[in-house]
């Protein structure tokens, strides 16, 4: 953070940064390695936001991720300029042929793996009302 707040972006009035939920990726966990004063300095101008703990969108970038590392960084890279090309040569095959995810986790598979997760459905359309006694 200290990286980005005092090298990458010293004249940013604020940096958006979108992280998924662990642990250490909090304001608080800064406290743990940064003297108070410059946490504070740096957790001023950081915005932070975080993914959703059950999209199935992160799924989706997780598994289009596994393959470029199957397929592209599967040895060890030597520089940051030589990533950028091997990433842009999978890259623009892969964006030409359209390459899709295949999802098939529906609502209803949903409901049944995520019963926790998600409220009730209501069963009856039009229950009677209850009698007077």
């Amino acid at each position: 953070m200290r990286l980005l707040v005092v090298h990458y972006f010293p004249t940013a009035e604020r940096i958006r940064l979108v992280l998924d939920n662990l642990n250490t990726h909090t304001p608080a966990a800064l406290y743990g390695v940064l003297p108070p004063a410059e946490t504070r300095r740096i957790i001023r101008k950081i915005e932070f936001h975080y993914t959703p703990k059950h999209g199935s969108w992160l799924n989706m970038a997780e598994c289009e991720l596994a393959v470029l590392t199957g397929q592209c960084l599967d040895r060890r890279i030597p520089s940051v300029e030589v990533l950028r090309k091997e990433i842009a040569a999978w890259q623009g095959p892969r964006n030409r042929l359209q390459t899709k995810t295949h999802w098939q986790f529906s609502n209803e598979v949903a409901r049944i793996k995520l019963k926790r997760l998600y409220p009730p459905l209501e069963t009856a359309q039009n229950p009677d009302p209850p009698e007077a006694p």
